[in-house]
């Protein structure tokens, strides 16, 4: 039975390893964003032993490539829409081994060596609707702090107060079911079937 679940920061590994595909995600607490320089960075720090800026035990990392502006001498977030996941698939199994992190949340799904990562450390994906970048806002309560802004605006890691941000559905669980694969599976069967039907052979 799919369930909406509400989680607040930080989210421990049972609490990660009881959602499952399909669920539907409120998440409060501390939201932190990265995305690719911000991932190579943090890998950098832990091979030469420096500490993060921040701890990302049990966190939750958004990939996300936010706008935000100066108001009132305060940093108020214009817009914070998801950016593809995929392009993380490269760093996100060693950031979930070496930083603990526990929700991801991005748009467009990751690959086989995430979902392992998930599986095997206790972890999920979540996916945010894209061009959503208003109604992501509207979970974002404050700006707590910004790292690394020397590598500008959307690669920065920028650290949101967040409350029942979302909604997100976990689409990679820590059972190791991924639907952004079984869709792949689904589809290819369609594609097989559909030219068996029209007397074609498929490449």
């Amino acid at each position: 039975m799919l369930a909406s679940i509400k989680l607040n920061t930080p989210i421990s590994n049972a609490e990660a390893r009881k959602l499952g595909v399909g669920d539907t995600v409120y998440l409060s607490g501390i939201l932190v964003t990265a995305r690719d320089q911000a991932h190579r960075r943090a890998l950098e720090y832990e091979k030469a032993g420096k500490a993060l800026p921040l701890s990302l035990q049990g966190g939750a990392l958004y990939h996300c490539g936010p706008i935000v502006a100066e108001k009132g001498g305060e940093r108020v977030v214009v817009a914070a829409g998801p950016t593809t996941s995929t392009r993380m698939d490269l760093f996100e199994d060693q950031f979930i081994q070496k930083f603990g992190v526990r929700v991801i949340v991005g748009k467009g799904g990751m690959g086989e060596r995430t979902v392992k990562a998930c599986k095997e450390y206790g972890a999920v994906y979540c996916s945010f609707t894209g061009g959503a970048a208003l109604l992501a806002k509207e979970g974002i309560k404050r700006v707590k702090g910004v790292e690394w802004l020397d590598l500008g605006m959307a690669e920065a890691m920028w650290i949101f107060e967040v409350e029942d941000f979302g909604p997100i559905v976990v689409t990679i669980d820590s059972k190791g079911n991924s639907l952004h694969e079984q869709v792949a599976r689904d589809v290819r069967r369609s594609v097989q079937s559909i030219y068996q039907k029209l007397g074609l052979k498929s490449s």
